[in-house]
């Protein structure tokens, strides 16, 4: 288990934060605001408090 931890590089770390901000960008553009939007239920983009 230890070994597989290792092998992991930075590189990888980097490409799958990118991948998991795209495909949540993407979500936002694709459903609508009910499922992912300003109260949505799967992504809520209202700012939070002190945010504004």
């Amino acid at each position: 288990m230890l070994d597989r931890i290792a092998t992991i590089s930075f590189d990888q770390i980097a490409l799958s934060l990118l991948t998991v901000v795209l495909l949540r960008e993407g979500m936002i553009l694709v459903l609508p605001d009910s499922v992912a939007g300003p109260g949505g239920w799967l992504i809520d983009t209202t700012p939070e408090r002190g945010e504004e």
